[in-house]
């Protein structure tokens, strides 16, 4: 693609903008803009210059300053991605949304926050909680920032009962590659008046538009939680059991399903302790309700069904502690895995599908004699699948032969690509597709599918200044 370089011109014009404070040169301190979480970058790629803009109308100025003179523009929230979306894959500006950090309204009577997109979601939940309010979506990491789980549509644990960041978007406002702002939805709940732009903006991931500002729904928080363990012979039984959960019309907040292998590093990692190593394979529901004796009625139905199911036996955190430990664990479990892990798989399948998923990941590491843990949302069907470049032996992580994790990497990964789309699903539930998972789309979407995405990112965007490179 044939860009335009930063001249002085431009980066004065930038610091004119923004303020010669919020304008980043140096290149040491270039490198921190130049990667996501994604755990293995083989390139390194380095914007020309780092805006960090403090209201929509800067946002707008240097939109149009970019598009105007050909420049990609790369809009960062707090890189907690793992598709290489926020990577500046040809330079340019990377605009960073970090000083955009308002909380600029809470509407208690109609249960919604206003939000600048540079709010991380720890200061969000924290500061609504102050009010008795509560947010169900939880991505994971709580330093990702409002306006990149909007643009990538994150999901998280609690998606089997409450949905994803999309059921939670009633607003935002957005600035257009050339400069214009644009606002889609409100505070209101229903819209029927045509096409959906807010839709088609929630998980573009910055291609189309820059979100500014999001109006999100919130809930009354719930009194009372439980979290149970339940160990299994086999992650096929542990899975088997989800559906029967789900059939006696208990909702839990979460169902997570996890290996022993990943537990048994990240509480080396933490220095905490699951609470049981029975088994190979876990699940973990967390129950929410408006009293302790509906918790209490839900968990025992839920524990009940387990029982029936073969489960070696139901451990119940009916105190905070015992849930936070538990929650730690599960929530560190990449971190346990990041040093050796070359790719983290997202495939999201229905859920009923997932025992015959988790049977082919598991045939394909025995072919190729490889590791690839797995985890994931069991109420859901998103699974979480590392491709590492270890082992694991005797409870540590051994480095494998660095031409046979290379040569074998591709194959791999689009064989299980593959088996989650040929069983009804999709190449990511929730990291989005970025620069990782572009090469894949053909594998789920015919060509005038594709056609169709083209169209749409050369009408919003015809210079293709906005976050080149991602998607498609």
């Amino acid at each position: 693609m044939n860009y335009n370089k930063i001249d002085q011109k431009i980066l004065d014009q930038l610091k004119h903008i923004c303020g010669e404070e919020n304008v980043v040169t140096d290149k040491e301190k270039l490198v921190d803009y130049t990667h996501d979480e994604y755990p293995y970058f083989e390139e390194t790629y380095y914007p020309e210059i780092v805006v960090k803009p403090q209201n929509e109308k800067q946002v707008s100025e240097i939109l149009r300053l970019a598009n105007e003179n050909l420049i990609p523009v790369t809009p960062r929230g707090a890189a907690t991605g793992l598709a290489g979306g926020c990577v500046p894959l040809y330079g340019g500006i990377v605009l960073s949304l970090e000083n955009m950090n308002k909380i600029l309204e809470i509407d208690k009577q109609n249960f919604v926050v206003v939000a600048e997109a540079g709010v991380p979601l720890m200061k969000f939940f924290k500061e609504i909680e102050k009010e008795g309010l509560f947010f169900p979506p939880h991505p994971g990491d709580e330093s990702a920032m409002i306006g990149g789980v909007v643009a990538t549509n994150a999901g998280g644990a609690r998606a089997v009962k409450y949905g994803v960041i999309r059921n939670f978007v009633r607003g935002i406002e957005v600035v257009l590659p050339n400069g214009e702002i644009i606002n889609c939805g409100g505070k209101f709940i229903k819209n029927s008046a045509g096409y959906s732009l807010l839709n088609i903006f929630i998980g573009s991931e910055g291609t189309l538009g820059v979100i500014t500002k999001a109006i999100l729904s919130v809930v009354s928080p719930p009194k009372s939680l439980i979290t149970l363990v339940v160990p299994f012979e086999s992650i096929e039984q542990a899975i088997k059991t989800v559906p029967e959960v789900l059939k006696t019309g208990v909702i839990p907040m979460a169902i997570e399903f996890l290996e022993l292998q990943p537990i048994i590093l990240t509480e080396k990692l933490l220095n905490k302790t699951w609470p049981t190593k029975q088994g190979t394979a876990h699940l973990m529901f967390i129950i929410d309700a408006q009293n302790d004796e509906i918790a209490l009625n839900s968990a025992e139905t839920i524990a009940s069904v387990c029982e029936q199911n073969n489960a070696l036996e139901v451990f119940v955190a009916d105190t905070q502690d015992k849930q936070q430990n538990i929650l730690e664990i599960r929530s560190h479990l990449y971190e346990s895995l990041k040093s050796m892990t070359v790719d983290i798989l997202d495939v999201s399948v229905p859920a009923a599908k997932i025992p015959e998923f988790v049977e082919t990941i598991h045939e394909i590491e025995k072919k190729y004699d490889i590791w690839l843990p797995t985890y994931g949302h069991a109420g859901d069907g998103n699974v979480h699948t590392h491709y590492m470049k270890a082992k694991f032996q005797d409870g540590e992580l051994v480095p494998v032969e660095e031409t046979k994790w290379k040569t074998l990497a591709e194959e791999v990964i689009t064989q299980i690509l593959k088996t989650g789309v040929s069983l009804g699903g999709t190449i990511t539930g929730e990291h989005g597709v970025g620069i990782i998972k572009k090469k894949y789309m053909s594998l789920m979407y015919s060509p005038t599918y594709i056609l169709l995405l083209k169209k749409l990112k050369q009408l919003f965007d015809p210079n293709n200044i906005l976050n080149p490179g991602k998607i498609i």
